[in-house]
């Protein structure tokens, strides 16, 4: 069942504009870079859905910023759910592309809104998946709190405190056509968006 689906969603408030969002990739560029002391190892891994064009924008920035050149890929968690039998019948399972042997290397995990924890966990198993990282490093447009599992981002664009009743809604122009992050307040019970 789809968190949406049974009740009605209002908007509550919009916590970041188009230039909020790109304001906060380029710093969290600059943090990743920083934190690394360069760009020697890393390799970016967007989760799907909107992790992987915002992978993308992280990969080109921190291109300007070093001069080089950096892996991006994307992952595909529906298989590794804890939760997968209570999401969906039949799961529509996407691809998993990584474009270079993760073995050794700093991989830096990027998702649009971080709640629970419980997808950062599928995810890190889906990576092992694919070999043995050096390091793993988590990026979050969006920190809601309310996690269910020890899991922390390294780098945030933004904390925003919310309610069980709220969902934050990233809408990326590569998959939305517009460019903002939203809380939705539902009208009637508690929401999941993770």
């Amino acid at each position: 069942m789809s968190p949406r689906e049974g009740f009605e969603l209002r908007e509550k408030a919009k916590i970041m504009d188009e230039s909020a969002m790109a304001r906060a990739l380029v710093r969290i560029s600059h943090e990743i870079v920083e934190r690394n002391s360069g760009t020697e190892g890393l390799v970016l891994v967007g989760i799907h859905r909107r992790g992987v064009p915002l992978a993308e924008r992280i990969a080109r920035q921190i291109e300007r910023i070093e001069g080089v050149e950096i892996p991006c890929g994307n992952l595909d968690i529906t298989l590794y759910r804890d939760d997968l039998t209570l999401r969906h019948d039949r799961p529509l399972v996407g691809s998993t592309y990584v474009p270079v042997d993760i073995a050794g290397k700093i991989v830096v995990l990027v998702d649009d809104v971080l709640y629970t924890g419980r997808t950062i966990r599928a995810a890190m198993d889906a990576l092992m998946d694919l070999g043995r990282p050096g390091a793993i490093q988590l990026v979050a447009l969006v920190d809601r709190g309310h996690r269910e599992l020890p899991i922390r981002p390294d780098f945030v664009g933004k904390n925003v405190p919310t309610s069980r009743d709220e969902l934050v809604e990233v809408q990326l122009r590569e998959i939305d056509g517009i460019e903002e992050v939203v809380i939705m307040e539902r009208v009637g019970g508690e929401c999941s968006d993770d």
